[in-house]
Protein backbone atom coordinates (compact mmCIF):
# COMPACT_ATOMS: atom_id res chain seq x y z
CA UNK A 1 0.00 0.00 0.00
CA UNK A 2 1.46 3.39 -1.21
CA UNK A 3 0.74 6.73 -1.56
CA UNK A 4 2.19 10.37 -2.72
CA UNK A 5 0.52 13.87 -1.70
CA UNK A 6 0.78 17.24 -1.26
CA UNK A 7 -0.98 17.39 1.91
CA UNK A 8 -3.30 20.16 0.80
CA UNK A 9 -6.55 21.05 2.73
CA UNK A 10 -10.30 20.26 1.81
CA UNK A 11 -12.24 23.48 0.11
CA UNK A 12 -15.42 23.34 1.10
CA UNK A 13 -16.14 27.12 0.27
CA UNK A 14 -17.00 25.91 -3.53
CA UNK A 15 -17.93 22.69 -5.20
CA UNK A 16 -15.46 20.43 -6.47
CA UNK A 17 -16.38 18.30 -9.74
CA UNK A 18 -14.94 14.86 -8.05
CA UNK A 19 -17.74 15.15 -4.90
CA UNK A 20 -20.61 16.50 -7.29
CA UNK A 21 -20.03 12.99 -9.27
CA UNK A 22 -20.27 11.29 -5.42
CA UNK A 23 -23.69 12.77 -5.44
CA UNK A 24 -24.48 12.31 -8.50
CA UNK A 25 -23.75 8.63 -7.52
CA UNK A 26 -25.85 8.53 -4.43
CA UNK A 27 -22.58 9.05 -1.97
CA UNK A 28 -22.10 10.50 0.70
CA UNK A 29 -18.87 12.12 0.39
CA UNK A 30 -19.79 15.45 -0.76
CA UNK A 31 -20.61 18.96 1.31
CA UNK A 32 -23.22 21.14 1.43
CA UNK A 33 -21.83 23.13 -1.87
CA UNK A 34 -21.54 20.46 -3.57
CA UNK A 35 -24.89 18.86 -3.30
CA UNK A 36 -26.09 22.51 -4.14
CA UNK A 37 -24.24 23.14 -7.30
CA UNK A 38 -24.86 19.15 -8.50
CA UNK A 39 -28.71 19.60 -8.08
CA UNK A 40 -28.50 22.86 -10.00
CA UNK A 41 -27.26 21.14 -12.79
CA UNK A 42 -29.64 18.41 -12.08
CA UNK A 43 -32.30 20.55 -12.55
CA UNK A 44 -31.79 21.58 -16.20
CA UNK A 45 -30.09 17.97 -17.18
CA UNK A 46 -32.13 15.25 -14.68
CA UNK A 47 -30.65 12.83 -16.89
CA UNK A 48 -27.02 13.34 -14.69
CA UNK A 49 -27.60 10.79 -12.39
CA UNK A 50 -28.31 8.00 -15.22
CA UNK A 51 -25.28 9.62 -17.20
CA UNK A 52 -23.21 9.04 -13.65
CA UNK A 53 -24.15 5.43 -13.30
CA UNK A 54 -23.90 4.61 -17.00
CA UNK A 55 -20.52 6.16 -16.58
CA UNK A 56 -19.02 3.78 -13.76
CA UNK A 57 -21.07 0.73 -15.63
CA UNK A 58 -18.96 1.37 -18.55
CA UNK A 59 -15.83 1.88 -16.33
CA UNK A 60 -17.03 -1.46 -15.11
CA UNK A 61 -17.28 -3.47 -18.55
CA UNK A 62 -14.52 -1.92 -20.18
CA UNK A 63 -11.99 -3.28 -17.34
CA UNK A 64 -13.45 -6.58 -17.45
CA UNK A 65 -13.16 -6.73 -21.28
CA UNK A 66 -9.15 -5.61 -21.18
CA UNK A 67 -8.72 -8.37 -17.93
CA UNK A 68 -10.50 -11.13 -19.56
CA UNK A 69 -10.24 -10.32 -23.68
CA UNK A 70 -6.96 -8.52 -24.12
CA UNK A 71 -4.51 -9.81 -21.18
CA UNK A 72 -3.94 -6.42 -19.50
CA UNK A 73 -3.13 -6.89 -15.98
CA UNK A 74 -2.02 -3.06 -15.24
CA UNK A 75 -4.08 0.11 -14.74
CA UNK A 76 -3.68 3.92 -14.68
CA UNK A 77 -6.61 5.53 -13.65
CA UNK A 78 -6.38 9.21 -13.63
CA UNK A 79 -9.17 11.14 -12.53
CA UNK A 80 -10.10 8.59 -9.88
CA UNK A 81 -13.04 10.62 -7.88
CA UNK A 82 -14.14 9.42 -4.38
CA UNK A 83 -14.21 5.98 -4.35
CA UNK A 84 -17.44 3.72 -4.67
CA UNK A 85 -17.51 0.19 -4.64
CA UNK A 86 -16.74 -1.63 -6.58
CA UNK A 87 -13.58 0.59 -7.67
CA UNK A 88 -11.36 -0.44 -10.69
CA UNK A 89 -9.19 -2.58 -8.67
CA UNK A 90 -11.89 -4.52 -7.65
CA UNK A 91 -13.27 -5.82 -10.61
CA UNK A 92 -10.19 -6.12 -12.36
CA UNK A 93 -8.95 -8.24 -9.65
CA UNK A 94 -11.94 -10.19 -8.98
CA UNK A 95 -11.20 -10.87 -13.09
CA UNK A 96 -7.42 -11.65 -12.43
CA UNK A 97 -6.16 -11.72 -8.86
CA UNK A 98 -2.58 -10.56 -9.64
CA UNK A 99 -4.09 -6.78 -11.27
CA UNK A 100 -1.70 -3.67 -10.56
CA UNK A 101 -3.92 -0.75 -10.42
CA UNK A 102 -2.06 3.38 -9.60
CA UNK A 103 -5.21 6.01 -9.24
CA UNK A 104 -4.25 9.81 -9.82
CA UNK A 105 -6.78 12.52 -8.63
CA UNK A 106 -5.89 16.06 -7.36
CA UNK A 107 -8.64 16.03 -4.67
CA UNK A 108 -7.68 16.28 -1.21
CA UNK A 109 -10.47 14.50 -0.75
CA UNK A 110 -9.69 11.37 -2.30
CA UNK A 111 -6.31 11.08 -0.48
CA UNK A 112 -8.52 11.24 2.55
CA UNK A 113 -10.50 7.83 1.35
CA UNK A 114 -7.47 5.93 -0.61
CA UNK A 115 -6.92 3.59 1.85
CA UNK A 116 -10.11 1.89 0.79
CA UNK A 117 -8.63 2.49 -3.08
CA UNK A 118 -5.22 0.55 -1.75
CA UNK A 119 -7.57 -2.55 -0.57
CA UNK A 120 -5.86 -5.04 -2.93
CA UNK A 121 -5.68 -9.07 -3.00
CA UNK A 122 -2.61 -10.06 -1.90
CA UNK A 123 -1.57 -11.28 -5.67
CA UNK A 124 -1.70 -7.75 -6.65
CA UNK A 125 -1.06 -4.16 -5.73
CA UNK A 126 -2.33 -0.77 -5.78
CA UNK A 127 -1.20 2.94 -4.97
CA UNK A 128 -2.56 6.25 -5.15
CA UNK A 129 -0.80 9.39 -6.43
CA UNK A 130 -2.38 13.15 -5.82
CA UNK A 131 -1.57 14.68 -9.38
CA UNK A 132 -3.34 16.88 -11.74
CA UNK A 133 -4.19 15.81 -15.27
CA UNK A 134 -2.94 19.12 -16.64
CA UNK A 135 0.49 18.73 -14.87
CA UNK A 136 1.04 15.22 -16.63
CA UNK A 137 4.86 15.26 -15.48
CA UNK A 138 3.95 15.14 -12.23
CA UNK A 139 2.09 12.21 -12.27
CA UNK A 140 5.06 10.41 -15.13
CA UNK A 141 7.73 11.37 -12.63
CA UNK A 142 5.69 9.85 -9.22
CA UNK A 143 8.10 7.23 -7.89
CA UNK A 144 5.14 5.07 -6.90
CA UNK A 145 4.44 5.24 -10.98
CA UNK A 146 6.81 2.39 -11.59
CA UNK A 147 7.14 1.06 -7.93
CA UNK A 148 3.91 -0.38 -8.57
CA UNK A 149 3.44 -0.54 -12.99
CA UNK A 150 5.89 -2.32 -15.26
CA UNK A 151 5.82 0.24 -17.97
CA UNK A 152 7.68 -2.40 -19.85
CA UNK A 153 4.19 -4.43 -20.49
CA UNK A 154 0.91 -3.22 -21.34
CA UNK A 155 -1.33 -0.84 -19.31
CA UNK A 156 -4.74 0.60 -19.40
CA UNK A 157 -4.94 3.89 -19.16
CA UNK A 158 -8.36 4.90 -17.69
CA UNK A 159 -9.79 8.10 -18.60
CA UNK A 160 -13.44 8.50 -17.21
CA UNK A 161 -15.57 11.48 -17.25
CA UNK A 162 -12.40 13.22 -16.91
CA UNK A 163 -11.25 14.87 -20.33
CA UNK A 164 -14.49 17.00 -20.68
CA UNK A 165 -12.28 19.24 -17.65
CA UNK A 166 -9.38 19.50 -19.43
CA UNK A 167 -10.74 22.64 -22.34
CA UNK A 168 -8.99 23.00 -25.47
CA UNK A 169 -6.60 25.84 -24.44
CA UNK A 170 -5.07 23.12 -21.70
CA UNK A 171 -4.36 20.56 -24.57
CA UNK A 172 -6.22 17.69 -24.03
CA UNK A 173 -4.97 15.51 -26.73
CA UNK A 174 -1.54 16.62 -25.80
CA UNK A 175 -1.64 15.52 -22.14
CA UNK A 176 -3.28 12.49 -23.14
CA UNK A 177 -0.58 11.31 -26.10
CA UNK A 178 1.93 12.08 -23.52
CA UNK A 179 0.85 9.31 -21.33
CA UNK A 180 0.41 6.80 -23.94
CA UNK A 181 3.63 7.75 -25.29
CA UNK A 182 5.25 6.18 -22.56
CA UNK A 183 3.00 3.16 -22.38
CA UNK A 184 4.37 0.04 -24.61
CA UNK A 185 2.49 -1.75 -27.44
CA UNK A 186 -0.60 -3.80 -26.35
CA UNK A 187 -1.31 -1.25 -23.73
CA UNK A 188 -5.41 0.58 -24.06
CA UNK A 189 -7.10 3.70 -23.89
CA UNK A 190 -10.43 3.67 -22.24
CA UNK A 191 -12.41 6.70 -22.23
CA UNK A 192 -15.76 8.22 -21.32
CA UNK A 193 -16.75 11.67 -22.06
CA UNK A 194 -20.00 14.01 -21.88
CA UNK A 195 -21.29 15.32 -24.84
CA UNK A 196 -23.88 18.43 -25.93
CA UNK A 197 -24.53 16.33 -29.46
CA UNK A 198 -27.92 15.21 -28.43
CA UNK A 199 -29.46 18.54 -26.47
CA UNK A 200 -27.08 21.62 -27.07
CA UNK A 201 -28.86 24.41 -25.33
CA UNK A 202 -29.05 22.15 -22.49
CA UNK A 203 -25.30 21.39 -22.19
CA UNK A 204 -24.78 25.24 -22.19
CA UNK A 205 -26.61 24.93 -19.19
CA UNK A 206 -24.65 23.02 -17.43
CA UNK A 207 -21.14 24.02 -18.97
CA UNK A 208 -22.68 27.54 -17.56
CA UNK A 209 -22.82 26.25 -13.99
CA UNK A 210 -19.88 24.48 -13.97
CA UNK A 211 -17.94 27.19 -15.37
CA UNK A 212 -19.48 29.83 -12.98
CA UNK A 213 -18.96 27.51 -9.88
CA UNK A 214 -14.95 27.80 -10.66
CA UNK A 215 -14.85 25.05 -13.22
CA UNK A 216 -14.36 25.42 -16.22
CA UNK A 217 -15.53 22.13 -18.46
CA UNK A 218 -15.47 21.37 -22.70
CA UNK A 219 -18.31 18.98 -23.34
CA UNK A 220 -17.09 17.47 -27.17
CA UNK A 221 -19.11 16.05 -30.13
CA UNK A 222 -18.25 12.39 -31.02
CA UNK A 223 -16.06 13.41 -33.70
CA UNK A 224 -13.68 15.04 -31.12
CA UNK A 225 -14.23 12.62 -28.53
CA UNK A 226 -12.99 10.41 -31.32
CA UNK A 227 -9.67 12.46 -31.66
CA UNK A 228 -8.59 10.90 -28.65
CA UNK A 229 -8.01 7.81 -30.16
CA UNK A 230 -5.83 8.88 -33.16
CA UNK A 231 -3.81 6.33 -33.54
CA UNK A 232 -5.01 3.44 -31.61
CA UNK A 233 -7.07 0.43 -32.86
CA UNK A 234 -10.32 1.22 -31.55
CA UNK A 235 -12.63 -2.09 -30.31
CA UNK A 236 -16.05 -2.64 -31.21
CA UNK A 237 -18.34 -1.30 -31.67
CA UNK A 238 -16.29 1.65 -31.44
CA UNK A 239 -17.01 5.37 -30.02
CA UNK A 240 -20.48 5.04 -29.05
CA UNK A 241 -23.38 6.40 -26.29
CA UNK A 242 -22.21 4.82 -22.70
CA UNK A 243 -25.07 2.02 -22.33
CA UNK A 244 -24.01 1.16 -25.57
CA UNK A 245 -21.15 -0.04 -25.34
CA UNK A 246 -20.83 -4.18 -24.86
CA UNK A 247 -23.95 -4.31 -22.63
CA UNK A 248 -23.08 -7.89 -23.17
CA UNK A 249 -20.05 -7.97 -21.29
CA UNK A 250 -21.99 -7.49 -17.59
CA UNK A 251 -25.94 -7.25 -17.54
CA UNK A 252 -25.81 -7.00 -13.82
CA UNK A 253 -24.07 -3.59 -14.73
CA UNK A 254 -27.14 -1.77 -16.19
CA UNK A 255 -29.32 -3.74 -14.64
CA UNK A 256 -30.61 -1.43 -12.15
CA UNK A 257 -30.82 1.78 -14.54
CA UNK A 258 -32.89 -0.75 -17.49
CA UNK A 259 -35.32 -1.29 -14.10
CA UNK A 260 -36.04 2.26 -12.89
CA UNK A 261 -35.84 4.13 -16.34
CA UNK A 262 -35.88 4.19 -20.34
CA UNK A 263 -32.12 4.96 -21.49
CA UNK A 264 -31.84 7.10 -24.47
CA UNK A 265 -28.80 8.56 -26.27
CA UNK A 266 -30.00 11.82 -25.19
CA UNK A 267 -30.40 10.94 -21.62
CA UNK A 268 -26.82 9.44 -21.26
CA UNK A 269 -24.98 11.94 -23.62
CA UNK A 270 -22.02 10.41 -22.83
CA UNK A 271 -19.66 9.02 -25.58
CA UNK A 272 -17.66 6.18 -24.78
CA UNK A 273 -14.76 3.97 -26.19
CA UNK A 274 -12.21 1.64 -25.40
CA UNK A 275 -8.78 1.39 -28.10
CA UNK A 276 -5.39 -0.77 -28.09
CA UNK A 277 -2.21 0.86 -28.78
CA UNK A 278 -0.11 -1.08 -31.80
Amino acid sequence: MTNAHAGRGIDTSRPHSARMYDYYLGGKDHFEVDKHAAETVASVYPGIFACARENRAFMHRATRVLATEHGIRQWLDIGTGVPTEPNLHQVAQSAVPDARVVYADNDPLVLKYAERLMRSTPQGRTAYIEADVNDPESLLTAPELTEVLDLTVPVALSLNALMHFVTDAQDPYGIVHRVLDILPSGSALALSHCTPDFDPETWQKVTDIYTDAGTPVQFRSQKDVTRFFDGLDLLDPGVVVGHRWRPEASPQDTAATAATEPLTDATVSLWTGVAIKP
